[in-house]
């Protein structure tokens, strides 16, 4: 028991909460910017198809074991000498931010066809979405629990350095029918994100806690800064088209970055082969 307590008490490290764009924001920026150069630099050998799929499956691994970690923090606490456990809904895993990972997951473990396409087309457009919002825009993310807070960058890290790298290797092509394959992905996550708020609700599973999937459920104001307030002032089913909407111009923008960044490998490319 006494190993125990000791090991809840290490995942629980605490740390002085991180600010937006201090030392430990700016780190893990460098980070991203560091590993997507190396990931471009990777795809430009051309890696086969089984070699991408494995990545995706790895690297979406990875992010899973740091969302049991995270589960697992906010559920158990040390309480005068003993382990208390009581599960927190609010951070249910399945948010907005965590679908890349079921998406890569899925991914790296289906045959090849339309849904891996679908699937990575998702993780390199709305996953990169995700992941950007957070760098840019980390708002409350970082709290004074060291482990969590390096959760939330691998995280949000991983989903754009394994987007980058989809699009690098020509595994996700930056065409319409790229966005349309991701939209079907995305719809179908916000189907569950909705049935999931509706039948926790109405069931009583949270015992009136909080639990407020993608953000955007009718029985909970919205958080989210640009959305919240068209949550609050339109009818719900109004609200979450313009969230569908929103989400997937957002997407749609990463994907022309997306051609640009395949453009610009493409010339860089042509002028070194010039220049032998």
């Amino acid at each position: 028991m006494d190993f125990l307590i000791r090991f809840v008490e290490l995942l629980d490290t605490k740390m002085t909460t991180p600010e937006p764009f201090g030392w430990f924001h700016l780190m893990w920026i460098a980070i991203v910017v560091i590993l997507s150069v190396l990931a471009v630099l990777w795809a430009r050998k051309r890696p086969d198809e089984k070699t991408v799929r494995k990545t995706v499956l790895i690297v979406s691994l990875v992010v899973l074991l740091f969302e049991i970690y995270k589960q697992v923090n906010f559920t158990f606490k040390v309480s005068d000498g003993a382990i208390t456990a009581k599960y927190q809904w609010y951070v249910f895993p399945f948010q907005f931010c965590s679908t890349p990972m079921y998406a890569g997951l899925l991914a790296g473990l289906v045959k090849r066809g339309m849904v891996r396409r679908a699937l990575c087309s998702y993780i390199a457009t709305y996953g990169i979405f995700a992941g950007l919002c957070v760098m840019a825009y980390p708002g409350d993310v970082f709290c004074a629990t060291a482990g969590i807070n390096i959760q939330t960058m691998v995280c949000h890290s991983a989903m754009i350095i394994l987007g980058v790298y989809l699009f690098a290797t020509d595994f996700v092509r930056a065409g319409l029918k790229t966005i349309l394959r991701a939209l079907a992905v995305f719809v179908s996550m916000v189907l569950v994100a909705a049935s999931l708020n509706e039948i926790v609700y109405y069931t009583n599973a949270s015992h009136g806690e909080t639990f407020n999937m993608f953000f955007f459920s009718r029985h909970f104001p919205s958080t989210l800064p640009v959305y919240g307030p068209v949550h609050a002032a339109l009818p719900f089913p109004l609200a979450l088209v313009i969230y569908v909407a929103g989400f997937t111009a957002a997407a749609f923008l990463v994907l022309l970055l997306g051609l640009l960044l395949k453009k610009l490998l493409h010339a860089l490319g042509a002028r070194r082969r010039a220049e032998q």
